[in-house]
Formats: C-alpha cells, sequence, structure tokens
C-alpha cells in the first residue's frame, strides 16, 4: 500500500515572530529534521508544503529526496496548505493509497512513529489514523484516500480536526505522548532546547 506523507510548514510563525522551521534542534532545522524522519518511515512520497521563507525552507533541504509544493496562498490558512500537499501528491503518486499529514515543530516525531500510523491503518481497515497526545488526537494523522475530498473542502486555517469529527467512527489512536512539544511561543523553543 502507497502511503505518502505530507509535511505541512508554509505557516508565519506568528506567535513565534521569526520561522519555526528553520529553528535549530541538535544540529539541524526543525524542518529537516521533520524530512529526514519522514524519509526514514515507510512513506513515499514526501511532499513538503512551503510558504512562508520558502526560499530559505528550501535551501535547508538540499539534497533531500521530496517534492516542494510552494503554497502561494499560504496567508490564507492551513487548509490552503492541506489542498497544496495532496495536489502534488496525487500528481506524483496517483494510485496513492493515504496520506499522512505531518507537521515540522514537533522535533520528537520517529520513523517508528509514523510506521506503526500505517501498520494500525493496515491492521484495523480505519479510515483515519491520529496520533494521540495530551488526551487529543493530533498531527500526525493518516487519511484514507476516499477521505481526500473532504480535506479538500476544507477553508480559511481550518485543519484537518473537522475531518475527524465527521468521520467519528473509523477514527484510530495511536500513543504519542512526545507530540504534546511543539514549537509555537518562544517559551516552547526554550523548553525544547532544555529537553533531552
Amino acid at each position: 500500500m502507497s502511503v505518502g506523507l505530507i509535511l505541512l510548514a508554509a505557516g508565519g510563525s506568528a506567535r513565534l515572530g521569526q520561522p519555526k522551521q528553520l529553528l535549530e534542534y541538535q544540529g539541524k532545522t526543525l524542518l529537516r529534521r521533520a524530512v529526514e524522519t519522514a524519509l526514514a518511515s515507510q512513506c513515499r512520497p514526501v511532499v513538503v508544503v512551503l510558504g512562508a521563507e520558502s526560499e530559505l525552507c528550501g535551501k535547508t533541504l538540499a539534497g533531500l529526496a521530496v517534492k516542494i509544493a510552494v503554497n502561494e496562498d499560504w496567508k490564507s490558512g492551513l487548509s490552503s496548505s492541506i489542498r497544496a500537499g495532496l495536489a502534488t501528491l496525487e500528481k506524483e503518486t496517483p494510485a496513492v493509497a493515504a496520506a499522512i499529514l505531518s507537521v515540522a515543530d514537533q522535533p520528537h516525531l520517529t520513523p517508528d512513529l509514523l510506521d506503526s500510523l500505517i501498520e494500525s491503518q493496515s491492521k484495523t481497515g480505519k479510515k483515519i489514523v491520529a496520533a494521540q497526545y495530551a488526551g487529543v488526537p493530533g498531527p500526525p494523522v493518516l487519511f484514507e484516500r476516499s477521505l481526500f475530498l473532504q480535506l479538500k473542502k476544507l477553508s480559511g486555517d481550518e485543519g484537518a480536526r473537522r475531518v475527524l469529527k465527521a468521520n467519528p467512527d473509523e477514527v484510530v489512536l495511536v500513543p504519542f505522548p512526545e507530540g504534546s512539544l511543539d514549537v509555537d511561543t518562544g517559551g516552547d523553543y526554550q523548553r525544547l532546547k532544555q529537553s533531552r
């Protein structure tokens, strides 16, 4: 089963005041770490959606076998990046069976966790497999191809949570306690640098 991964990395990081994709952690930008993690998993192809600071972000990915989708409309919100990523994914791999939506600011994400989403989908036959942390589902989330149309209909700054809520019987959760550590503010970044 072909499962692609769409890394959503187009945002302007308004609360942080600088592009979070380019923050360094353990010698690499958060964006490059996220892409290398994806490439070490079963997911193919890996599509990276860039928007704000797309040139600088693109340079940090030099030499990595990824497909870049530049979302010129990134200021309109997350939904436009999801659409841009899906369009590139379907163009690259027309027969793709599912897509994992992931983000660049989860530095403790592992290839094993991404693979466990795929394995859970294969075992359960459910259409959505989401990571779970802090008691709620969140990215990365696997969506079966039959749900791509629902994802494309999202609007504004709406993420994929609406699709989860619309299909509660199709959702399986995979524990990812480390997922609660993401980087939205300067304080988050300081906490990250002090962590393992």
